[in-house]
């Protein structure tokens, strides 16, 4: 067993095909299925914070009779010391799923495969150019781990049932691939309910739907529009991103960075609906939030919601195309006046990540309804004659 682990390990460094294969039939090799006690299995309470500063509590519950299935790639979080991360879950693939995938439970079953992917150490060789030959977000041997652990559960799972994709960051990169690949054009299209990719850059013509990252796979418009894929990357309305920036820009001169916002699929402004941890955490560890009322009051949920604090709108400069969030403050309301979510390095915000810590917290109500709706649609779809 450690021959093989070492075998592995070696393999995964250089970025080579020769790692043995994960066995999707082992349960070990999901941080979610349904019909158990996983990392899905945690505390969503929530206390909704009024702009007057009143504390409601908000319970939530899955749906073991949800009518489709999402399927689950989390983004760059592992803090193993290698450049890829083994098949052990540590603390920070158990809590990634506690922060954007959990909640979806009540609309739809929940599968999300542990895989072998670039860890932060990895992401950091690679944004200095010191990454193992072949190493690239997309390809390689975590895009391989996910794409059998798709297979399998399209096998073994799946039955004919409507699916959503769900990624972030890396694990948007490795879904679109795996749409390319194994999704676009295909029979199994027919049953894509809807694709969730944030925090990452998908190009498309000016002007279309399709034609760039994917061929038939087109952008989402409303939410009662099946097939479609939503993505955007966030970034706050006083810091937007600078020409260094890693999210929004596409290379061709009628290629744009696809947009679309998750609080009003159709255009313009939408209120966020957005689940916050109280302590301020996210993917990574950060600086704790102001108090979350004034006075100080203690809030004895793990989650918070906001309604009415923060509104987004998909927006270009001369850099990017990206998702404007704008928080709009009662100056003399009893509510915080702002959020976490930067990347801050040495007391600096690195504003060309934008708000990628919280991409999905931010909509995360805003998505869960959008995936509801889409999965009645197509439901009495599927079961027209």
């Amino acid at each position: 067993m450690f021959k093989q682990f070492v075998i592995a390990s070696v393999a995964a460094w250089l970025g080579t095909a020769s790692a043995q294969p994960n066995d999707y039939s082992d349960a070990k090799s999901w941080l979610c299925r349904p019909g158990r006690h996983d990392a899905c299995d945690t505390d969503l309470t929530t206390t909704v914070i009024a702009p007057d500063g009143k504390l409601t509590r908000e319970t939530w519950t899955a749906d073991a009779n949800a009518p489709v299935d999402c399927f689950y790639v989390y983004p760059t979080v592992s803090t193993d010391p290698t450049p890829y991360s083994d098949m052990i879950a540590d603390a920070a693939e158990l809590n990634v799923i506690r922060q954007q995938f959990a909640r979806f439970g009540s609309k739809c079953r929940r599968y999300a495969p542990l895989y072998r992917q670039i860890t932060l150490a990895g992401l950091r060789l690679l944004q200095a150019g010191k990454a193992p030959p072949g190493m690239t977000l997309d390809h390689g041997l975590q895009y391989d781990d996910v794409r059998d652990a798709w297979r399998y559960y399209l096998e073994h799972d799946n039955q004919g049932r409507g699916f959503v994709l769900i990624g972030h960051s890396q694990g948007s990169f490795i879904l679109a691939e795996l749409i390319r690949q194994e999704i676009d054009d295909k029979p199994v299209q027919k049953r894509m309910v809807s694709a969730i990719l944030a925090g990452t850059t998908l190009a498309v013509p000016r002007g279309k739907d399709v034609g760039g990252a994917f061929q038939h796979v087109p952008l989402c418009h409303t939410a009662s529009q099946t097939g479609c894929v939503i993505t955007y990357a966030s970034f706050r309305s006083t810091v937007p991103p600078p020409a260094n920036t890693l999210f929004g820009k596409v290379a061709g001169e009628n290629m744009m960075a696809a947009c679309t916002n998750p609080a009003a699929l159709s255009g313009g402004s939408g209120a966020l609906h957005a689940y916050l941890t109280t302590d301020g955490s996210s993917l990574v560890p950060t600086s704790p939030p102001k108090p979350w009322v004034v006075p100080e009051r203690q809030i004895g949920t793990p989650w918070v919601s906001v309604p009415g604090l923060l509104t987004a709108q998909c927006t270009s400069n001369d850099n990017a195309t990206y998702l404007e969030v704008t928080i709009k403050a009662d100056p003399v309301g009893r509510r915080t006046s702002d959020i976490t979510g930067d990347i801050v390095v040495n007391g600096q915000v690195l504003a060309n990540w934008g708000l990628h810590l919280v991409d999905m917290n931010l909509a995360m109500g805003n998505l869960i309804d959008i995936v509801g709706r889409q999965a009645k649609v197509w439901a009495r779809a599927a079961k027209a004659p």
